[in-house]
């Protein structure tokens, strides 16, 4: 694998074919939204988290429409009683269920907590931190680990953008719990607090080392840092590309699964890598950033693409035989954050970001 493979332009073209008047719509039959599932504040958050990516890119003037809808979706998923997001919406705007899950939950809060710290637009900044407000008390009660780790990581855009003793609090309170979880792994060989790794693996890891970072904690960031070593470690293919473990699972003792691997994997993996880079500056992270990039363009098991960049596209998975032939939000989602990650991370590290003149071309028809 090439070190560093060429980057192609940012694309709204398929994320803008996802959505409709509320939002981005979940599921896609081929390339096409599939209106049937509706809408869920689980990907309306990441879209949210894309705009604000793309801002850097193409310009706030692009997503500015894009990110006030996602923002005021995320404002009518909140249910005041509660203090809870729901998740899933019909096509015709009404709510299709109570309160969401711990991780939609989690999820909404990050995507707030970066517009408070990333949007160029103040009042769209203020009106995310009154509904990241709104939603902390609640955030407080969560049980699911990767739910907390997200609420770790909202609490740390939030204390960069307008910090206050709530938020502190609740981030000191959070991350302690993380560690402790890690901190009493039941076994030496198998570092993960939990009996089986399943999705977004590396999220909890990636909060344990930004925590550990602006807590000044040093034990934490080491309990990160070991455990995103041993995930890369096993998520290494024998020729060096990334092997992310797939959608059946590893249970502690059994036989991990290959395949079918989600565009979630790479890129939480890619994340996680991104803050021990900023943490250590160890150039392991930023060749791991690299194979997680590389996974979406065909360095992989099966050497197939699963991005379509000349439509800002991803499929929804990496199957024995090929790629799953849908182009759902999440994957498209997951893909978008990954290509603009690390074209921030090459413009700190190299000073310039190779072009996939192809790409350029492609987009430019």
């Amino acid at each position: 694998m090439s070190d560093v493979l060429a980057l192609p332009p940012a694309n709204r073209r398929h994320l803008d074919g996802l959505s409709g008047e509320l939002g981005i719509m979940q599921h896609a039959i081929g390339s096409r939204p599939d209106p049937r599932h509706g809408y869920c504040t689980d990907d309306v958050a990441r879209a949210l988290q894309v705009d604000l990516l793309h801002a850097h890119e193409l310009g706030w003037n692009a997503v500015a429409a894009s990110a006030t809808r996602n923002l005021r979706f995320l404002d009518g998923a909140l249910d005041r009683d509660s203090g809870r997001f729901r998740n899933f919406r019909g096509v015709d705007g009404s709510w299709l269920d109570g309160a969401g899950s711990d991780d939609c939950h989690g999820r909404a809060m990050l995507a707030l907590g970066e517009t408070m710290a990333g949007a160029p637009d103040d009042r769209l900044a203020g009106w995310a931190g009154r509904l990241y407000a709104e939603a902390l008390p609640a955030a407080q009660k969560l049980g699911s680990m990767r739910a907390r780790a997200s609420v770790v990581l909202a609490c740390d855009a939030a204390m960069r953008a307008a910090p206050t003793r709530a938020t502190a609090v609740t981030y000191r309170l959070q991350s302690d719990w993380l560690r402790s979880i890690f901190d009493t792994r039941p076994a030496s060989r198998w570092p993960w607090p939990e009996p089986r790794l399943t999705y977004e693996n590396a999220l909890p890891v990636r909060a344990l080392i930004v925590a550990g970072r602006f807590l000044e904690s040093p034990q934490m960031i080491r309990l990160g840092i070991e455990v995103l070593d041993w995930l890369i470690v096993e998520q290494t293919a024998v020729a060096g590309h990334l092997s992310p473990i797939g959608n059946g699972w590893w249970t502690y003792g059994g036989k991990r699964s290959q395949f079918d691997q989600q565009p979630i994997e790479p890129t939480a993996l890619l994340l996680a890598a991104e803050a021990a880079l900023a943490e250590t500056g160890v150039d392991r992270y930023r060749i791991a950033m690299e194979q997680a990039y590389a996974w979406f363009v065909g360095v992989n098991d099966v050497g197939v693409a699963v991005a379509d960049p000349e439509r800002g596209a991803s499929h929804d998975g990496l199957t024995a035989t090929g790629v799953n032939s849908n182009q759902g939000a999440e994957s498209t989602l997951m893909w978008l954050t990954a290509l603009e990650r690390v074209r921030a991370m090459r413009v700190t590290r190299l000073g310039h970001v190779p072009v996939d003149e192809a790409a350029l071309a492609g987009t430019a028809r």
